[in-house]
């Protein structure tokens, strides 16, 4: 398939490039500044330079070899990629007096072939370097108010080479998707050939020839990513493929069972693992949040290598890893700080002697979505909100009780419930209930309450990076907030969570 390859120097837009790319049914793949220029195969039509937070004017600069590049394909630069072609092909960056961070008004000077067709001149910018001086045979054919050179060309060899100094994958710049795609369709020919069905199909192909008649187990969670993964899987080899979904007493109200019903009535074979006593022994007593992190993935791990070995002659484990993971394991910057432990099943397949199959490593979120209701995956799944590998183990804050559990899972349950009611599930990412350690005083009737409170938590999101908070209406959260307290005995407050991501996350552990 033809493709752009887009180079990461670490801008926290990158993955947005590809995203707008595929959303143009652009095949698009990223890779770190210093990968090897082999995989700038027959099928790359065109390279993007992506922005970042260094400068080129220092010497920790993300050097990249541009003359190479730029004799074989179409280049365009974005931010930082911009300001290392000035640099790398003899112009001058300098530092500006004043950044330039947010809108600003594009002003075209003369006709390109990267700019046609662009109408509204709002651009979002994001850098505190300038462009002072362009190369020889360069040509400035944008500028702001504030910058003497917003977008540049250079057309005079084989391939043309491109730099802006604004970022186009960024809602805020309004014609930012005519810009790519004039990249990709005019200026590097390539095809538009990436759709859900076509991946579906070929993926299925590749999945026969990769797994042929052996085996395969799958850890299954009941959210989209691992059971669009088993889909794919079941429709490649059938029931060689064999689903372990596993109870670890963190899970939301009935669902166990209810997502064990979806799978069987997807003709899936999936074993259900009840292990929750197994789990919350392990966790009594445990407040710290990566503690019990660390917990559940080592007790995961335990309980899914057991179960595993009941089964014979398995050769592969399947993972449901999407690109974003992928992406993020190869940081430019090296392993990214922790911030959160994840549950996953790391290390087992070379402990169990397993080959590894990942479907959907090379989709976003939504194409996993896409790609779902192409194979016909129950709407319910489709559309389920992500969860937390340690399920309510992280929405329940301190140590963990029967009682706190049975609380928060009857709290989220309502919550859960009154969205799908009032039409608001399906326009938020991700909604649950935070059971803190803090009681209040309250009333009831005539008597006296001091019970735990719950917080609310529902946020705007495309794939989990960066939140905001669901403005929902305020009758929605009377209505629940009533509910909660009058039906959940053992809660007596109600709060709404309006924090976004950064500097906020999303789980509260």
């Amino acid at each position: 398939m033809e493709k752009i390859a887009i180079f990461d120097f670490g801008s926290q837009f990158t993955q947005l490039i590809s995203r707008r790319l595929r959303e143009m049914n652009f095949c698009s793949v990223i890779y770190p500044y210093n990968k090897s220029l082999d995989v700038l195969d027959d099928s790359v039509k065109g390279v993007i330079l992506s922005g970042s937070p260094f400068s080129v004017r220092n010497d920790n600069r993300l050097n990249f070899p541009v003359q190479e590049v730029s004799e074989r394909f179409p280049v365009l630069g974005i931010c930082y990629g911009a300001q290392y072609l000035t640099y790398a092909l003899g112009g001058e960056v300098k530092s500006s007096n004043k950044r330039e961070y947010g809108h600003a008004e594009l002003q075209q000077h003369s006709t390109s072939r990267l700019t046609q067709g662009i109408s509204n001149q709002q651009v979002w910018m994001s850098h505190s370097d300038t462009i002072n001086k362009l190369p020889d045979g360069f040509t400035m054919i944008a500028n702001t108010k504030d910058i003497p050179v917003a977008a540049f060309e250079y057309t005079e060899g084989k391939y043309p080479i491109y730099g802006i100094q604004f970022h186009p994958e960024v809602s805020h710049t309004l014609d930012g998707n005519i810009l790519l795609e004039n990249f990709a369709k005019d200026i590097c020919q390539c095809k538009a050939e990436w759709q859900a069905s076509r991946f579906s199909d070929d993926m299925i192909d590749s999945l026969k020839k990769q797994i042929g008649d052996e085996k395969v187990i799958l850890g299954l969670s009941g959210g989209v990513d691992s059971s669009v993964a088993a889909l794919l899987i079941h429709k490649a080899i059938g029931n060689n493929m064999t689903g372990i979904f596993i109870n670890n007493g963190l899970l939301r109200q009935d669902e166990y069972s209810e997502v064990l019903d979806s799978y069987k009535d997807m003709g899936l074979n999936v074993i259900g693992i009840d292990a929750s006593e197994e789990f919350l022994s392990e966790l009594k007593g445990i407040s710290d949040p990566e503690q019990k992190r660390k917990i559940i993935g080592r007790v995961f791990i335990e309980v899914f290598e057991r179960e595993a070995k009941r089964l014979q002659n398995v050769s592969f484990l399947a993972q449901g890893t999407i690109y974003p993971d992928v992406i993020e394991s190869v940081s430019v910057f090296g392993p990214s700080v922790t911030i959160k432990s994840h549950h996953n099943v790391g290390g087992l397949p070379e402990k169990m002697g397993l080959k590894l199959v990942e479907p959907l490593r090379m989709l976003f979120k939504d194409e996993v979505r896409k790609v779902g209701a192409y194979l016909g995956l129950k709407h319910s799944i489709l559309q389920r909100h992500p969860f937390p590998g340690p399920g309510l183990a992280i929405r329940i804050l301190g140590d963990l009780t029967p009682e706190k559990i049975k609380l928060n899972q009857a709290a989220d349950q309502i919550f859960i419930q009154t969205l799908k009611d009032e039409g608001w599930y399906d326009k938020v990412w991700q909604a649950g209930t935070i059971l803190l350690p803090v009681k209040s005083v309250g009333v009831m009737g005539d008597e006296r309450t001091y019970e735990f409170t719950v917080a609310l938590r529902a946020v705007e999101s495309v794939d989990g990076m960066t939140a905001t908070w669901a403005e929902l209406p305020y009758s929605l959260l009377a209505k629940v907030s009533n509910e909660i307290i009058n039906q959940v005995k053992g809660i007596n407050r109600v709060v709404y969570d309006i924090s976004t991501k950064p500097p906020a996350t999303i789980e509260w552990e």
